[in-house]
């Protein structure tokens, strides 16, 4: 090195220039050299005899350059030399001369070097090297002329010239007065050496010697400044590449070791390394293939031992490739390439066997490995590789190779890092389940990160290598620890076996990423061994579900969780007993067991352990509420129930959701070949539906404790109501204030504290309570005075309840409402409400509805004919005929006659009865009587109102016999009915009427007529009627 900067020739590439003392100064450093040695070998050198210099110079081709000859072309060539500061003074004085050769007349022919001659063309190709010697560089310049060469031709090819390019006329005329056999100039190119970098590589413009045609095209050179006869006593007989590798390396290493810590070198050396390895490479010209292959060699070294960046030696086996075709290397170099690239492919497939410690699964180190995958692929594809190393390589093969043997041996030493310390069975399955961990952990790296990058790289998928390598070797060690724990299982070793089972089940799930179909897996039945422990896994759940529920009660103060906008009406104990039974459910999901028929088994176990601390649950709450009502008042023990029925209610809507959870639809489809549809059906819902049994049970229990309380105090408003000497002082509406605002108070709490379903569950017996409550009041009174006005507060008071009940439709419907024992309490309290004539007229209303819908003649039947005239104000009634009576005389016969009257009677006061003439011995008499009542059209309107007709037969000893009645109801007659006002008078309508006899003591408005002794007009109606029904043949009922 130091007599390559003694001698050095031309300016480094870098922009940066060095001085010989900084060059030197970087030398001692690389070498680590002492000043005095350093001196020493530098005398060394100057002593020994310097190199011859020169100048390779490549003509590599031309463009555009001017076209002498009559065809347009030109014939070019060009002369080649060195001119030195003596004869360029000499070519100056000789211009005094005017001539174009510079290069001829300047050197003898001996140091000028011609290419060879290009014919007829403006853009030639020689591809000529040339070496020129030079003793200096200052003053010297490198000089290029290109001519056009002319030779002799025939008169024939002349003529033939001018015939086919009459523009080539004035070329030739041109040509004609040229000396025979002289060239034309062409352009040049001068350069001097000092201004020449150590390689140049450049399109060069051809200029004129005078200005007749400026533009004459361009040559394209290639220079490099290089050293002849060097003193080969330094090298101690070593080659100039072997020289240059061993300096390349030792300068990698120097800046390496001063940038430690830095991260991986990348190739990169300071100016004045890169500058030397310049200079010696071109003095010793050698070429950018040897170059690239030094670097390759001691970039593959360095990589072995140091931080090199992975991307450089990529970049170094491009190089070559690239030059592998344009320049054949010695058979030394090709030795050494061949070993080389087979040496880092098997150093770099060891790498690839133990990747998961070089290159773990990091954003660092991953670009790496890929990187070196790359590298090893790039070796295998090279033509090089493929020449130089005949026997069969498949990178492939090796890499799965690599890798099995790889997982095989990381295996092993996990084994051995997780082995027991005792010979403990707990101690083992401990070791067990931490080398399966690493084992998971190993897959999901492979299937996360790694594959991606061999695949990329190498194609080749990694983690179903991995994959089934792990699955072989891990199925034998859980095989044989199982089969020492058969027989001996016990809870803490079951509790130690299920983590390991969760772990195996990961494992065995991600065979779904394997990428191609293989063999069946030796982990496939994997759950078989841990059949023994699988009702300890379940005993545990249920038995640590069952304590934490346990203490979620005892610390429970039955108080709503939070009140306001949302409010949670269920306490504290009921969120903690879901999130206990979620494990239980968690716990299905997670065993997945593979099995169908044992798949159902467990889930009939785990729903019969979910429904048992459900039914506990419930006792246990009872047992706190009745625990924190004891000293407390009677309104907080109803608070705390009320905390309680929504606790159970809120446990009820998630027993309903228990299906779902557990995927009961998933496992009949799982089980449809094994379990049939009855078995199913019958096991699984009917556990389900006897824990939903037992809260809904526990629920009604709890509301009918509120209830009863509610009941008894709503019994005991309505019976102060009753009280005889409280009529006069209150009225109805005062009197039935407490019990509403009672009813609105303790109801709006109730509404606020139970969910909605349970408190319309309250308010159902509530209601079906308060009508049986006001009933029982109702009958209980005697049919005395003020009874009506008692009955009248109660029917207020039935009014109001059912408002509150309904509560604007926010409460019970109107359909739950109006029950049959409703509607009978309503007409009770509707009729002891009315007066004695308000009772009568109810008492004809019903006849006259009874009269329509009464089918059949049994007692014979009356004809009518009937009309009101508004006119005069008169309703005449026209009796025809009667039929089919019955037989009243003991001749079989009657005398039958008709009596009319309108009734009733404070309506009509001054109406009297009108009868027909006595028909003798006829039982289908013939009247044809007409009689006209003077009533008027309000009265005929009047709730009640209607015509009473009464046959009779005629007796004169005796009282006249009845044979039946009719009852007509003056609206239906035509004339009555419409509004006030003028009307014209209508036809007349004849009308049948059936006769029928009363029923005895079978109607309740005349059982509250007779009860009201103290009223003449009722006592005076109700004996009318009770004569009738003696008189009646109907059956007494």
């Amino acid at each position: 090195m130091l007599y390559t900067i003694i001698h050095k020739l031309g300016k480094p590439a870098s922009a940066e220039v060095f001085t010989d003392n900084q060059l030197h100064q970087y030398i001692r450093e690389a070498f680590s050299m002492a000043e005095d040695e350093h001196q020493s070998l530098t005398e060394r050198v100057q002593n020994t005899e310097p190199p011859v210099y020169c100048l390779m110079a490549t003509v590599k081709e031309a463009k555009g350059i001017l076209g002498k000859d009559i065809s347009g072309f030109s014939d070019p060539y060009c002369l080649l030399t060195i001119l030195e500061d003596e004869k360029e003074s000499k070519t100056r004085r000789s211009r005094s001369k005017p001539r174009k050769a510079v290069v001829k007349d300047a050197v003898s022919d001996e140091e000028v070097y011609t290419t060879e001659t290009k014919k007829q063309t403006l853009n030639p190709i020689w591809n000529q090297t040339f070496v020129l010697e030079f003793e200096e560089t200052d003053g010297a310049s490198f000089h290029m002329e290109m001519w056009d060469r002319d030779e002799e031709v025939s008169l024939a090819q002349k003529l033939e010239e001018i015939r086919t390019n009459f523009h080539g006329l004035r070329r030739m005329i041109k040509d004609a007065k040229k000396l025979k056999g002289q060239d034309d100039f062409l352009g040049n190119i001068v350069l001097r050496l000092k201004d020449l970098h150590c390689t140049e590589d450049n399109w060069y413009v051809l200029e004129p010697r005078t200005e007749t045609y400026p533009d004459r095209g361009q040559c394209h050179l290639q220079l490099k400044f290089t050293h002849k006869e060097r003193d080969g006593t330094l090298s101690a007989g070593r080659s100039a590449y072997v020289n240059y590798c061993g300096i390349l390396q030792q300068f990698v290493q120097s800046h390496i070791s001063k940038q430690q810590g830095s991260g991986p070198w990348k190739g990169d050396l300071c100016g004045e390394g890169q500058t030397l390895l310049e200079l010696y490479a071109t003095q010793n010209d050698l070429s950018p293939f040897l170059q690239d292959l030094a670097k390759w060699v001691a970039y593959s070294k360095l990589y072995q031992s140091l931080e090199v960046d992975s991307s450089l030696l990529l970049q170094q086996l491009t190089s070559i490739e690239y030059h592998w075709h344009q320049q054949e290397l010695p058979y030394q170099q090709k030795q050494e390439l061949g070993d080389s690239l087979h040496g880092f492919l098997q150093y770099g497939l060891c790498l690839v066997a133990k990747y998961r410690d070089i290159f773990p699964p990091t954003q660092d180190a991953n670009p790496r490995l890929h990187t070196l995958l790359r590298i090893l692929s790039q070796i295998c594809k090279t033509r090089a590789f493929q020449k130089l190393n005949p026997a069969q390589f498949d990178l492939h093969d090796e890499v799965n190779d690599a890798v099995h043997c790889g997982t095989q041996e990381w295996f092993s030493i996990k084994k051995g890092l997780h082995q027991p310390m005792t010979k403990d069975m707990t101690e083992t399955v401990s070791a067990l389940s931490r080398l399966i961990g690493e084992v998971q952990e190993d897959i999901k790296h492979n299937k996360d990160s790694w594959n991606r990058v061999f695949v990329s790289a190498v194609q080749v998928d990694v983690f179903t290598i991995v994959y089934q390598k792990l699955d072989s070797l891990l199925a034998g060690e859980v095989r044989d620890t199982l089969n020492q724990l058969e027989g001996k299982m016990e809870q803490s070793l079951a509790n130690g076996l299920f983590p390991l089972y969760l772990s195996l089940q990961a494992i065995h799930k991600d065979k779904a990423f394997l990428q191609k179909s293989v063999k069946l897996l030796e982990l496939t039945n994997f759950h078989e061994g841990f059949r023994e422990a699988l009702p300890y896994w379940l005993n545990k759940a249920f038995s640590t579900t069952q304590d934490r529920v346990e203490r979620a009660v005892q610390v429970d103060q039955l108080q709503p969780l939070q009140s306001g906008m949302v409010p949670i009406k269920h306490s504290s104990s009921a969120v903690d007993l879901v999130a206990c039974v979620q494990p239980i459910c968690q716990l299905w999901e997670q065993l997945s067991w593979p099995d169908p028929e044992e798949a159902f088994m467990l889930m009939v176990k785990l729903t019969e352990d979910v429904c048992k601390i459900v039914v506990n649950y419930c006792r246990i709450l009872k047992e706190r509420v009745r625990e924190l009502s004891e000293n407390s008042d009677h309104s907080s023990a109803v608070n705390k129930l009320c905390v309680v029925v929504n606790d159970l209610e809120h446990l009820r809507s998630v027993l309903t959701r228990l299906p779902q959870q557990l995927n009961w639809a998933a496992l009949r489809e799982r089980t449809r070949h094994v379990i049939g549809d009855p078995q199913f059906h019958n096991v699984l819902p009917s556990q389900l539906q006897h824990a939903q049994g037992v809260l809904s049970r526990e629920i009604r229990s709890a509301l009918e404790t509120v209830g009863r309380k509610l009941n008894s105090d709503i019994e005991t408003y309505v019976r102060s109501m009753s009280t005889r000497r409280r009529l006069p002082s209150k009225s109805t509406e005062d009197a039935v204030v407490p019990l509403m605002k009672y009813l609105e108070k303790e109801l709006q709490y109730m509404n606020e504290n139970l969910v909605q379903e349970n408190f319309n569950s309250l308010l159902t017996p509530l209601w079906t309570n308060s009508i049986r409550t006001l009933y029982q009041v109702a009958t209980q009174q005697k049919q005395e005075g003020g009874l009506m006005v008692f009955c009248q507060r109660l029917q207020y008071t039935l009014q109001c309840l059912e408002q509150c009940f309904y509560a604007e439709g926010n409460g019970l419907p109107l359909e739950t409402l109006h029950t049959d024992d409703y509607k009978t309490l309503k007409s009770h309290l509707t009729h002891n409400s009315l007066n004695c004539q308000q009772l009568i007229e109810k008492f004809l209303d019903r006849k006259v509805w009874e009269q329509k819908v009464y089918s059949g003649e049994k007692y014979g039947a009356v004809t009518l004919i009937a009309s009101y005239r508004r006119s005069d104000l008169r309703l005449r009634v026209e009796v025809l005929n009667a039929a089919n009576l019955l037989p009243m005389d003991s001749n079989g016969s009657s005398d039958p006659f008709v009596q009319l009257c309108l009734e009733p009677r404070h309506v009509f006061p001054e109406v009297e009865p009108r009868t027909t003439q006595i028909k003798n011995c006829d039982l289908n008499p013939l009247f044809d009587e007409a009689f006209e009542f003077m009533v008027s059209v309000e009265q005929c309107q009047a709730a009640g109102a209607c015509l009473v007709v009464t046959v009779l037969d005629y007796d004169t000893l005796r009282t006249d016999d009845f044979e039946g009645e009719a009852f007509l109801a003056l609206r239906a007659v035509p004339g009555v009915g419409g509004g006030p006002g003028h009307q014209p008078d209508p036809s007349p309508a004849q009308i049948r009427l059936p006769l029928t006899h009363p029923k005895p003591n079978d109607d309740s408005i005349l059982k509250l007529l007779e009860s009201r002794r103290g009223e003449r007009e009722a006592q005076v109606f109700v004996k009318k009627r009770r004569q009738r029904e003696k008189q009646s043949q109907e059956e007494k009922q």
